[in-house]
């Protein structure tokens, strides 16, 4: 039995959103956040820092596949083998071979290009999802519904804006990090199942990139079960005998995943345990509603408007491919440590879903979205301007000491290519308030318009009028600077336990050559007492010292390799201990550095007294 569907359409209702406005905000969007500033804190620096040490590795480029980087003996927090070669490759090309821009610039171009793929390829879902038959809008007796093709292009303009307005995008989708590459496969995923009904043999190859890609990203256990539920839904779908034929298929692909995964040892369970996750229930509920934010409420909505295609026997795969993707990723979400990170793959899915309230929406909802957009954003964009202009001039004097007091230190600059920018982004807006306002579009997309554009333009203010300062106190740069002024440029520098940002900053941005305190010859003095000794054990680990060793033990005692020692604040009695322990010299405390905005990360910088 054919279930009615809840989507009444006019044709006048399905206008496209132009072409040159859809892509404009895409490219806006997408650029805003990766270009201009320095690696940030914290994930995206320590990923940065993997792909610097492939580059610096002398190993060949097509080696780097092969081996897993690592930073001062830390391996990755996220195995994603293929997203780190991709970053170094860029990083050799763009800035080893052709010098055209730094090796921070040059590692974000492929992230770039990932992003602008999840845009695109959430569009293309949601265009071949509008197809589905039970998708499309009612059949109006005297005629006047709207076309199926013009109803799917609509919705999947809509799709794009609904993506753009969600708020968990923001940050993390404009890192350099192995999670913009998984949130790129899963996209792909997404697009091959949607499109299977109708371009099979296309459809295959694009959900083999994505679960191929998915698993070489970090995320093999993920790829299996999307790829597993997605073969299971095809095979049951009633609408389509193109996608029952080639369900078969597409379990091959999952086979062939789960064995190129575990050829690759590739399968690391990242689950937390159970009470602990039941413990974080309420902070996973609070992160859902804003991260997901404004496409959540419209998710409810379609649930809801839909039931009846989704929640029967009867169900339509224009519902259930989303569904299903959002539901399995908010389950590893919850299951997982880094839960926004993986709550961030079912965004695509999730703005899907939202695009298809919109054929449902009451217009006393639609005006509800409008105003309360509407006050949100612009009330966001009249409080960076006076935050920008409070630290640019010393008032409002209140936000001038609030900024001061976040980022102690920071000088402010004009510069005017920025303004001019931020002013027309803003009058941007306004026009798109007067046009919404004033002319009162019939467009399907025309309820998300506000959202994206507002989102778009709060997101382009902070990454132009705020990136200064933002930079300055997410980025490691003001912190080495401090570094160098302490301690120059000496040859060599001893590190105690930093963290991977830590180590990345000091690499990238002060180009020091790290030596581990752990592994230098100023902790085996105590080895070398026990030589002294002529005790069994101490001669058969003697014996066991490699030549490097045995020299290094022969010199014990005398100058240090390095005059400097980097420790982190947190292990600073624990470095000292070991400093007592094995008489490593004569060290004292010179300076206790802090970053800026981050009162729990300080450097503390030994020296060796001569």
């Amino acid at each position: 039995m054919n279930t009615p569907t809840p989507a009444i359409v006019p044709q006048y209702a399905v206008r496209r959103l132009p072409i040159w406005a859809l892509l404009t905000l895409s490219g806006l969007y997408v650029l805003s956040g990766f270009l201009g500033r320095a690696p940030w804190k914290a994930m995206d620096i320590s990923s940065f820092g993997y792909m610097l040490e492939l580059t610096r590795s002398g190993l060949s480029p097509w080696a780097w596949l092969s081996i897993t980087p690592t930073l001062g003996g830390l391996l990755p927090e996220i195995d994603s083998t293929l997203s780190y070669a991709v970053g170094a490759w860029s990083i050799e090309l763009f800035s080893n071979q052709w010098h055209l821009m730094a090796a921070d610039a040059a590692a974000r171009i492929p992230f770039i290009l990932f992003l602008a793929l999840t845009l695109s390829c959430t569009w293309h879902s949601v265009y071949y999802l509008s197809l589905s038959p039970k998708a499309k809008p009612v059949q109006f007796a005297f005629g006047g519904q709207a076309n199926s093709n013009d109803y799917a292009l609509a919705l999947a303009d809509a799709c794009v804006l609904a993506l753009v307005a969600t708020l968990g995008l923001a940050q993390l989708g404009h890192e350099s990090t192995p999670t913009v590459a998984q949130l790129a496969m899963v996209s792909l995923v997404m697009l091959g199942f949607s499109m299977m009904a109708f371009q099979p043999v296309k459809a295959q190859v694009i959900l083999g990139a994505g679960l191929f890609g998915l698993s070489l990203m970090g995320a093999p256990s993920l790829s299996v079960i999307l790829g597993i539920g997605g073969a299971t839904i095809c095979a049951l779908d009633k609408d389509s005998e193109s996608s029952k034929q080639h369900s078969f298929m597409m379990l091959i692909l999952c086979l062939g995943v789960a064995i190129l995964s575990h050829l690759l040892h590739l399968w690391q369970w990242r689950i937390i345990p159970l009470t602990r996750t039941w413990s974080e229930l309420p902070s996973l509920g609070r992160l859902w509603i804003w991260f997901c934010w404004p496409v959540w409420p419209l998710v409810l909505w379609t649930l809801w408007r839909w039931r009846n295609q989704w929640a029967s026997s009867n169900w339509s795969r224009h519902l259930i491919i989303p569904l299903m993707h959002a539901v399995v990723i908010s389950v590893a979400a919850f299951l997982t440590f880094s839960q926004e990170r993986t709550l961030l793959l079912a965004l695509p899915s999730m703005a899907a879903l939202a695009a298809f309230s919109l054929p449902t929406l009451t217009r006393g909802v639609k005006a509800l979205i409008d105003w309360f957009t509407l006050l949100l954003f612009s009330g966001c964009a009249f409080v960076i301007w006076v935050i920008w202009l409070a630290y640019q001039t010393g008032w409002p004097e209140q936000p001038a000491k609030n900024v001061a007091k976040l980022i102690p230190g920071f000088v402010p600059h004009f510069y005017i290519e920025t303004f001019i920018l931020a002013l027309f982004a803003t009058f941007t807006w306004g026009f798109i308030v007067h046009w919404r306002v004033g002319r009162n579009p019939t467009a399907l997309w025309k309820t998300l318009i506000l959202p994206a554009g507002g989102a778009s333009l709060c997101w382009f203010l902070v990454m132009s009028l705020w990136l200064p300062p933002v930079d300055y106190g997410r980025s490691y740069v003001s912190l080495i600077h401090k570094v160098q002024d302490s301690i120059g440029s000496p040859s060599c520098v001893y590190t105690w336990k930093l963290t991977r940002p830590q180590l990345t900053a000091l690499k990238f941005h002060a180009n020091l050559t790290l030596v581990d305190f752990q592994k230098s010859d100023q902790l085996l003095d105590a080895v070398l007492d026990q030589v002294k000794s002529k005790s069994i054990y101490s001669i058969q680990l003697a014996q066991d010292k490699t030549n490097n060793n045995i020299s290094a033990i022969a010199n014990a005692g005398t100058e240090p390799e390095c005059s400097w020692l980097l420790v982190n604040s947190e292990h600073r009695e624990e470095i000292q201990t070991n400093i007592n322990k094995h008489q490593a010299g004569n060290w004292t405390v010179l300076k206790v550095l802090r970053k800026p905005s981050d009162p729990d990360e300080d450097l503390v910088i030994f020296r060796h007294k001569k």
